[in-house]
Formats: structure tokens, sequence, C-alpha cells
């Protein structure tokens, strides 16, 4: 049984034996270096670049459900992607302007 899944798997017209594989897998080490990235201070954070990584992952995740064969690897770090830029930027978001607010009603 497990054999005739890798089989199935190694045959698939999005599996391993084409570019349809390969390139969504080794796009993970974006999304590795984002989760590795939630350790930077907020500030560090760049705008553009976030944006860029949340933009495609959400168009990308779109594609890669109404394209034939239906690829889930491409899917699947296109979502981590998009995941990991909107929290990037919600931590960017907070400090730059929501962090003023809560001071100044501290201050108050």
């Amino acid at each position: 049984m497990a054999a005739s899944k890798l089989q199935a798997l190694w045959n698939h017209p999005a599996g391993p034996k084409t570019i349809h594989f390969w390139a969504p897998t080794f796009k993970w080490g974006i999304s590795i270096a984002n989760v590795a990235d939630f350790a930077k201070p907020p500030e560090k954070i760049s705008y553009p670049q976030q944006i860029a990584v949340t933009c495609t992952g959400l168009i990308w995740s779109r594609y890669s459900l109404v394209i034939t064969p239906k690829n889930w690897n491409l899917f699947s770090v296109n979502v981590a992607m998009a995941g990991t830029g909107l929290y990037q930027l919600s931590r960017k978001i907070q400090q730059d302007y929501l962090s003023d607010v809560k001071e100044e009603a501290i201050k108050e």
C-alpha cells in the first residue's frame, strides 16, 4: 500500500520529477526565514518586504488552486508566506502606530 502511494506521488504531474514540486519546496526557505525574523525587534521589520511577502502569498495561494493539476505544495507554502507576512506587518503596525496610543493613555 505504501509503495503504491509513493508511486502515485512520484508520477503525479506536480510530483518530485517536475519543477512544480521543487520550486514551492525551496520557497519554504522564505517562510522559514520569516519565522526566524519573529525574534527581530519590530523596528527592524521592512514594510515593503513584508507587503511583498504577504501579497505574493495571497496571490499565489489563489493561483495554485485554479491551475491544473492543483498544486497543494504551492498552496501550503503560499498560505504560510501570507500568514507570516501578515503577522510581521501586524507587529510593525502595532509598534509604529498603536504603541504611542497606549503610552499616551498611560501618561494621562
